[in-house]
C-alpha cells in the first residue's frame, strides 16, 4: 500500500495507471518456499479431491457407517402373537 499511495496520480480523481502498475516491486519468495507453498496446496487439493483419500473418503466411510448403525436399530426381531 505504501508504494500505492506513492504512485497514484493526484487530482480530482486519483487514479492508478499503467505507468505506475511497471514500478510497483512485488516481492517474490525463494524458490525453497515457492515450493514448500506449492507442496501444501497439492497436498490440500488432494485431501479435498481424491476420491480414494481425504474429504470424499471420510464422508463416504461416515455414510457407510451411519447405515450400518441405522440398519442394526430398525432391524429387530419381531413378538411372536399369543393366540
Amino acid at each position: 500500500w505504501e508504494q500505492a499511495e506513492k504512485l497514484v496520480s493526484q487530482g480530482g480523481q486519483q487514479q492508478f495507471n499503467t505507468n505506475a502498475v511497471s514500478r510497483v516491486n512485488i516481492p517474490v519468495p525463494p524458490l525453497e518456499v515457492q515450493q514448500r507453498i506449492v507442496d501444501i496446496l497439492d497436498r490440500f487439493d488432494t485431501l479435498c479431491n481424491d476420491i480414494s483419500s481425504g474429504l470424499p473418503a471420510e464422508i463416504e466411510a461416515r455414510q457407510k457407517q451411519y447405515e450400518y448403525y441405522r440398519d442394526k436399530l430398525l432391524t429387530f426381531k419381531e413378538l411372536k402373537k399369543e393366540a
